[in-house]
């Protein structure tokens, strides 16, 4: 939220070509509080001043010989990347508040001046710029964040290509209750895990026998939710061969910290022999 000094530290111009109206200005700013006040009686350096300093609000006097606060309004808004246009545009003419409204200009101070309406118009735009600022502010970091955060999805996604490439017979990810939710690669059958057949009675694939020591020790490590990595293990097949596998995998957990499931990468080192 706004605070006092950071409206009254607002980047202020005066652009005017009475040397009268500036100065009433300037004194009636600095009572006021404020501490950074600018001003110029040549409308043709305000595009250029704009470009250097940013101002918060520009106190824009219409009638000006050679260049009036239309054209001036003209010039920053080709300049200014900004979609708000900081402008308060003082006038002694009543046809022109509508024109410079159209033109862009926020509002308006009528001459000759009413000190407290002064002074109320120019409070209520910084509020308006400063909290347009804000929220431009924090919109770039809105969208920085973003931007960080895909960067990091991307080489997330980047990382687990290269890394189920090169493991890589297999890939797979369990639940908390241990049920397969993503699996690439025969892992199923490599396992020996039960599937369904045409009948829809589950059976083992193949009359395979593992080694019970070396299972033993990976459900351990399941159960315990414990990572492991380049594990091998074995079994034998009913022709009288062998095959040898080896499995990395972690376990996953959510923002609060409760246990989801694992995933891991698997490689028959038989197949790779």
């Amino acid at each position: 939220m706004l605070n006092e000094s950071s409206i009254l530290d607002a980047n202020i111009l005066i652009v005017d070509d009475q040397d009268a109206n500036v100065t009433l200005l300037k004194e009636m700013l600095h009572e006021g509080g404020y501490t950074s006040v600018a001003s110029t009686m040549d409308p043709e350096e305000v595009c250029a001043l704009h470009r250097k300093h940013s101002y918060d609000l520009i106190l824009l006097d219409l009638q000006m010989p050679g260049m009036d606060g239309f054209q001036v309004m003209e010039g920053l808004k080709s300049n200014d990347a900004e979609a708000y246009l900081p402008v308060l545009v003082i006038t002694a003419q009543p046809g022109h508040k509508m024109r410079a409204l159209q033109a862009g200009a926020r509002d308006f101070i009528s001459k000759p001046f009413d000190i407290m309406e002064v002074k109320v118009r120019i409070r209520n735009m910084l509020e308006v710029r400063l909290l347009y600022k804000m929220l431009g502010n924090y919109s770039k970091e809105l969208e920085r964040k973003v931007k960080e955060r895909t960067a990091e999805l991307r080489e997330s996604e980047a990382r687990y290509r290269a890394l189920t490439e090169l493991a890589s017979d297999w890939y797979w990810e369990q639940d908390e209750n241990g049920n397969f939710t993503r699996v690439s690669g025969p892992v199923r059958e490599m396992l020996g895990i039960h599937v369904a057949t045409h009948d829809g009675v589950a059976s083992d694939v193949g009359a395979s026998v593992w080694n019970e020591s070396e299972r033993q020790f990976l459900r351990e490590k399941i159960a315990a939710r414990l990572p492991f990595l380049d594990f091998v293990f074995s079994r034998a097949n009913a022709n009288g061969s062998r095959q040898q596998f080896r499995v990395s995998g972690e376990p996953m957990f959510d923002q609060s910290s409760r246990f989801v499931g694992y995933r891991g990468i698997g490689v028959e080192l038989t197949t790779k022999r």
